[in-house]
């Protein structure tokens, strides 16, 4: 495996002010999700998120708007993804991995692509390639999971790597996996409208980490959902969990436990992964800690 491990820079220096919402949007790819509000609550995305380097993008495929996606040009890996959640009414589809030709070229289709031998130079200097995630010891880990999708066109496009971060597969596979199920569960059996989910990665502290030397590796996942509408009537068991609730899972098995704490009686395989559940505004205290911006995920916290 080809990996090294570059010095990140300052926060200071790593998030220069720099406004994004707003301005020409050219295609899918542009200056804001004026294209894909729909994915957002009340359509307002995430606000605070004012940073150098990232690149909103309206995530189209078939001609279809399926999710929202942050993506940082130079980590070559989103920040975060925004989607409704859907009770699916397909099995998984075969994995063919997509890419965003607009990143690639202005001028470009506004449609991802599957990916084609040999790979255009200006895909591969633009973002993630499938090369780079050979013969390393990470999974593509999907932000906006095939699973909280309906339709095979809705889960199809999934796997675009605009929407995959690096992910160990004791996490991929392992208490990450059950998040996601149980995050399913509740939004079945309790909701009664939409739910809207932001997942994203959070990047380590003290200097970047790196596949290939052009991926950049999260230290954490993060993940949050809003369910304005609910049954009036929860058990007392769930009400925590309405209409926010969120959680940060570990990427990393030897990080410090100051975020996540280690459950040292789970089983071998999946021990150092483990997912803490806690409520909106934590997880937003945490993101303005370790991101330097002080992020607010969902509008009035998602409060009708």
């Amino acid at each position: 495996m080809s990996q090294r491990t570059l010095l990140q820079p300052t926060i200071g220096a790593l998030f220069v002010l720099l406004p994004w919402f707003g301005g020409l949007v050219v295609g899918e790819v542009g200056n804001d999700f004026s294209h894909c509000l729909d994915f957002f609550y009340k359509e307002i995305p995430p606000t605070g998120i004012n940073a150098a380097g990232y690149q909103p993008i309206c995530q189209r495929y078939k001609n279809q708007y399926h999710f929202a996606s942050l993506y940082h040009r130079q980590h070559r890996a989103p920040l975060f993804s925004a989607y409704i959640l859907s009770l699916k009414d397909s099995e998984r589809p075969e994995d063919i991995w997509m890419y965003e030709p607009q990143l690639a070229s202005s001028k470009a289709s506004p449609e991802m692509k599957p990916f084609h031998t040999p790979v255009d130079q200006n895909v591969i200097e633009s973002q993630a390639v499938l090369e780079d995630y050979r013969e390393s010891i990470y999974t593509k880990g999907h932000l906006n999971p095939s699973m909280h999708q309906k339709t095979k066109e809705d889960r199809e496009a999934t796997f675009t790597l605009t929407n995959i971060v690096p992910q160990r597969s004791g996490s991929n596979s392992g208490p990450w996996s059950q998040l996601e199920e149980n995050v399913l569960k509740r939004f079945k059996t309790y909701c009664t409208g939409k739910m809207y989910v932001i997942t994203g990665a959070m990047p380590y502290e003290s200097g970047a980490h790196w596949i290939n030397g052009r991926v950049s590796v999260p230290e954490y996942m993060w993940s949050a959902y809003c369910c304005p509408s609910f049954k009036a009537k929860l058990p007392e068991s769930v009400q925590m969990f309405f209409p926010t609730y969120a959680a940060v899972g570990r990427n990393d098995p030897t990080s410090g436990e100051e975020i996540v704490p280690v459950d040292v009686k789970a089983k071998a395989a999946v021990r150092g992964y483990d997912v803490r559940p806690m409520p909106l505004q934590t997880l937003e205290d945490i993101l303005a800690q370790r991101l330097g911006m002080s992020i607010s995920l969902f509008d009035g916290n998602c409060q009708k």
